[in-house]
Parts: structure tokens; sequence; C-alpha cells
């Protein structure tokens, strides 16, 4: 069965079982392999992705559910790894074995684009479900800080006016 969807602003279909799951798409048949395979069971966080800007668990995530929708991976973050979140991430030197990483990073993205200043709870709250085995939570919540007064420097101008208008 044909599927067509849109990763990292590049159309692309795919002929594959529409049960298998978004992570195997990703990686075995269009070579996007930043999304690691963690647990299987969404309960570990390293293959979060942004579905239509949601975080989502790749792993658990049936490729037909995705038909005709925006799927960004970390690779499609940002061209130069300049995005405020990997700036941060590489400013506090968050990780050690840094496997699970790009869903630590794409779920603080989603975050971000969603409360551009949290707090201490609001981090803990989002990046509860993405479990770092190094244990770098410390320097994680640290650069979601950072990151966050970067943010809003960093986004287009059209995306700013309409934070700005709905008060965030």
């Amino acid at each position: 069965m044909s599927i067509s969807f849109t990763v990292n602003g590049k159309p692309q279909t795919v002929d594959v079982s529409p049960q298998m799951p978004l992570l195997w798409v990703l990686r075995d048949t269009l070579a996007l392999t930043g999304t690691k395979f963690g647990c299987g069971m969404a309960l570990c966080g390293a293959c979060t992705v942004h579905i239509n800007g949601e975080a989502a668990r790749s792993c658990v995530t049936q490729v037909s559910s995705v038909a005709g929708k925006k799927i960004t991976t970390i690779e499609g973050l940002s061209a130069n790894n300049n995005h405020p979140v990997q700036q941060a991430w590489i400013e506090v030197d968050v990780p050690q074995c840094g496997y699970c990483q790009s869903g630590q990073i794409m779920q603080a993205a989603a975050l971000l684009a969603k409360k551009p200043n949290p707090n201490d709870a609001d981090i803990d709250e989002a990046m509860a479900g993405n479990i770092c085995r190094c244990g770098t939570y410390q320097r994680i919540r640290e650069a979601i800080h950072r990151a966050a007064g970067q943010h809003t420097a960093a986004l287009p101008s059209s995306v700013t006016a309409s934070l700005a208008s709905a008060g965030r």
C-alpha cells in the first residue's frame, strides 16, 4: 500500500505495510537514522518525532496514521543544527552517551513551541516520558531554560507576531 506524507519538508511516498511503525519507515525506508529505537512501547522517548508539530512516539505510530501529515525528525529540526534547543544542548554539554538525545531534543522543541518560557514544573512534566539512562536531567532542564531565552529570537517574525497576539 502506498502512503504519502511529508518528512522534513519533503513529500514522501512509501510502499510498506500500513501497520509498520513510523520509526522503521523513517530509519529503514527513508534512511533517517537520527530517530532511535529504545523500547518499542512508547515508554522511553528515544523515538520522538513531531507529527503536525506535536511530539509523538514513532515506535508505536502506524505509518498509515500519518498519511497526509507533516513529520519532522531530528534531521529536519534545523538546517545546520542551529535550532535554539540544539545550540543549548551543546552549550550546556547535555549528552553523555547521546543515545536518547534526539528524542529529548525533539520533545524539548515541542515544549518550547507551545510554551516559550516554561518553568521547572512545565519542563519536568513535558520531559517526564523521556528517559535518559545517563541521568543528565539537570542539564536537560538547564538547556531548555537556556533555549527558552533564545527561542523567541530564533523564530521567524511571522511566528513571533502570532505568539505576541496570542498573549504568549
